[in-house]
């Protein structure tokens, strides 16, 4: 069948269809070439699937698979590759402590969990694989975000800051110190800033070159939270995450070290 006579969906679909294990980023001719299709119906088809999160641009210009498509694969029985490296850490974690651990990734300004375990904590924050939170309302969010470019940190801290309870930090000057003292320690706590009985400790997860890739954390009832017993737990899941990453690491980029 030519290009021509493949309905809309099927063109589609070959967009999607052009990436691979061996080859998870492609340039636009790339993509047209191994699609099948014409330079100009790639670029238009491209374009959408970029718009709607299906694809991201890199820097260099290539695509990769899209967070987007990931929430709905989230849906499937089985989990995509940091979750596969990071669960027996997140059980390990759940083991230690028997409260809710989660696992997330930043997305533009927000957070995407990819993995929660449910604990015996009763909190009013009830988190599903795939769900959304603002990086500064959550443990997970301020991990991240404090471990982003100062450009990247400047702009969202000058954007709006949504607030969920009266506790919500949504004064930028606060928000800086706060990412600021996550910096210091390595961890991050946010307490009652998404529901106003839940506390969370948090602390990012470092890839093979060291940059920041995601965060771990536990989340309990804020009137029994105990900080200084779950940090180094928490700490412990992170490492252990990054180092099956293949992160090695060194006092320039762990406090804890």
């Amino acid at each position: 069948m030519t290009a021509a006579a493949r309905s809309a969906p099927d063109r589609l679909l070959a967009v999607l269809a052009a990436f691979d294990h061996g080859h998870p980023a492609l340039s636009l001719s790339g993509i047209s070439r191994r699609a099948g299709l014409s330079l100009t119906t790639a670029h238009r088809l491209v374009g959408a699937l970029t718009a709607w999160g299906a694809l991201e641009r890199d820097a260099d210009g290539c695509y990769h698979v899209g967070l987007r498509l990931w929430e709905l694969a989230a849906l499937a029985p089985r989990g995509l590759a940091l979750r596969q490296v990071a669960l027996p850490c997140l059980e390990d974690l759940y083991e230690a402590t028997h409260e809710n651990v989660q696992l997330a990734v930043r997305d533009g300004s927000e957070v995407v969990y990819i993995e929660w375990l449910s604990g015996r904590s009763a909190v009013g924050v009830h988190i599903r694989v795939g769900a959304r939170w603002p990086l500064h309302a959550t443990g997970v969010g301020l991990a991240l975000l404090a471990h982003e470019p100062p450009g990247f940190q400047q702009d969202y801290c000058a954007g709006p800051l949504a607030a969920f309870t009266p506790y919500t930090v949504t004064d930028p000057a606060r928000l800086r110190r706060s990412l600021a003292e996550v910096r210091r320690t390595g961890v991050a706590v946010s307490s009652r800033q998404v529901t106003d009985d839940a506390l969370s400790v948090a602390a990012p997860v470092r890839g093979a070159t060291g940059q920041v890739v995601a965060a771990v954390s536990v989340v309990v009832p804020e009137a029994d939270a105990q900080v200084p017993v779950l940090v180094p737990a928490v700490r412990l899941a992170a490492r252990g995450i990054s180092r099956a990453l293949g992160w090695q690491p060194d006092r320039t980029t762990d406090p804890a070290v």
